[in-house]
């Protein structure tokens, strides 16, 4: 009987296969939903921290054009002359832009987790009357708060969709001439109250979830919890739908 010449492989060590197809700490973490859920957290608290600071900084609004003006330009001065005018705030708006496209990425993608687990959302009726408004309506919240960002950008950055002043131009150092000329457009200032009202539930929801997300979630800081996350909303709502209702009525004018 003939015997076969072919050479024998070694197997393949553990070792060996575990190293070509490792991926880097992070990257294997974000694969799972905890990771997911880490990664919606850090990226929520960035977000949090930049609408409630953008909130406090246009409230310079009330103190006249000069004062909102001059706040705008202090922000294109960041750290200058050590670094080069307007780079350290592009800086903070692409990490911005960073933590809004992980925040997405990682909902969407636990979305998308939960549906394979979970085929029906509510078992029962009353599963759906304990989920809260804020959490039932976190999809359509995000969405708002999405158009609205992409809107504002338009708006306020860029001036597409602005009013133009007297010579027929979008000038953007005029933040306050801007702002003022937008919102005195009813259907601009409805938006951007129903957008805020809207980003209000999705706070209320979101920043509870951060304690959940990250392990902090005690029975004993519940309501701790809830009332910060409630405050925390309020607190960004009212400010920021102050601007639009100000306007309308005459308080703020160019």
């Amino acid at each position: 009987m003939a015997t076969s010449t072919a050479p024998v492989r070694e197997p393949v060590t553990a070792t060996a296969a575990a190293s070509r197809t490792r991926k880097p700490f992070l990257l294997d973490l974000y694969g799972t939903a905890v990771g997911k859920k880490y990664a919606m957290a850090v990226s929520g608290i960035a977000l949090m921290g930049f609408v409630l600071f953008h909130m406090i900084g246009n409230l310079k609004m009330y103190f006249g054009a000069a004062d909102l003006n001059e706040y705008a330009e202090f922000l294109k001065k960041l750290l200058y002359p050590l670094a080069p005018k307007e780079s350290v705030l592009w800086i903070l708006r692409l990490g911005l832009i960073g933590m809004l496209a992980l925040h997405l990425h990682a909902a969407w993608s636990l979305t998308m987790l939960n549906r394979r687990a979970r085929p029906v959302r509510y078992q029962s009726a009353r599963d759906y009357q304990e989920a809260s408004l804020a959490s039932r309506s976190m999809r359509l919240s995000g969405i708002v708060v999405f158009t609205f960002i992409v809107w504002h950008l338009l708006d306020l950055t860029f001036g597409v969709v602005n009013t133009v002043g007297a010579d027929g131009d979008f000038v953007r150092a005029e933040v306050y001439a801007n702002v003022v000329r937008s919102l005195d457009r009813w259907p601009v200032a409805l938006f951007y109250v129903v957008a805020n009202l809207l980003l209000g539930l999705h706070l209320s929801h979101g920043v509870w979830s951060i304690f959940q997300s990250l392990g902090w979630n005690n029975p004993r800081f519940n309501a701790w919890r809830i009332a910060f996350a409630r405050g925390f909303a309020a607190i960004v709502v009212i400010g920021n739908v102050s601007f639009p209702v100000a306007v309308t009525l005459g308080i703020v004018s160019v």
